[in-house]
């Protein structure tokens, strides 16, 4: 039998039982095994982690465990703390795009909203969300945290809250990107990009009352779905605004 000392710091206590948060853990096993697989089995998902201190150095997540290590596990808010010399975290994407699990559809159509590129299917498995994830270098946004621990996620963020309001600012905050919101920019049905379109072109489409009062029209390149400012108009403007003023109010 051996023994391993963990704590887990700020935020990654949300993925601990209440018995766990902010103590130190005395993990016992038998076997070898990486510190991610050990870190993952107490239940904090990898992407969660920013560094990984054992013994007073810092280590990767292939780091073997031994008997007597003492470990400290840091979350991804530390990164503006701690400058580690060995990192555990994955190259930075060039561009930010997203795809989410079935739980998150309203977070999808805001992330869509705000012009962020986003892929949500509610017939999605796990292993597909993983696949679609690693291959198209995308931020796997999630409410299961077993789908977060897949070996092919390098890129993902467990959804804290369940408000789709607050899960928008919650994601935002994360990834730093209020400066990048560009609304009515992509379509909210479908991910596909909005282009100006001729009214006389679309006129067949649009509501026979609507025809004389709106002269302004977007169709989905994708799946040619119009768009016009009607009343619907108002209010995603309203949650844009709030999604802005949330931001002064940090």
């Amino acid at each position: 039998m051996a023994i391993a000392y963990f704590y887990f710091h700020a935020e990654l206590n949300h993925f601990l039982p209440r018995h766990h948060k902010q103590v130190r853990i005395s993990h016992v096993f038998e076997k070898k095994a990486s510190i991610k697989d050990m870190i993952e089995s107490l239940g904090v998902p990898h992407p969660e982690v920013h560094s990984i201190n054992v013994n007073g150095e810092y280590v990767n997540f292939y780091y073997i465990v031994s008997d007597g290590d003492t470990i400290n596990v840091y979350p991804i808010s530390a990164r503006n703390v701690i400058i580690p010399s060995v990192s555990v975290l994955p190259k930075p994407l060039s561009i930010i795009r997203f795809v989410l699990d079935i739980h998150l559809g309203k977070l999808a159509t805001s992330l869509r909203l705000l012009g962020f590129d986003t892929l949500y299917r509610n017939d999605y498995e796990d292993k597909k969300l993983a696949q679609i994830s690693y291959t198209q270098a995308r931020i796997l946004l999630t409410r299961d945290k077993g789908l977060l621990m897949r070996s092919l996620v390098t890129h993902g963020y467990y959804v804290r809250n369940t408000n789709p309001q607050e899960q928008i600012i919650e994601v935002l905050q994360r990834f730093d990107l209020f400066k990048s919101i560009s609304p009515f920019k992509r379509c909210l049905h479908c991910n596909g990009l909005l282009e100006s379109v001729e009214k006389q072109s679309i006129i067949e489409q649009v509501p026979e009352k609507l025809r004389a009062q709106i002269d302004q029209f977007q169709r989905c390149q994708d799946c040619n779905r119009i768009y016009w400012k009607g009343s619907h108009y108002e209010r995603l403007q309203h949650f844009i605004d709030a999604v802005l003023n949330s931001q002064k109010g940090e």
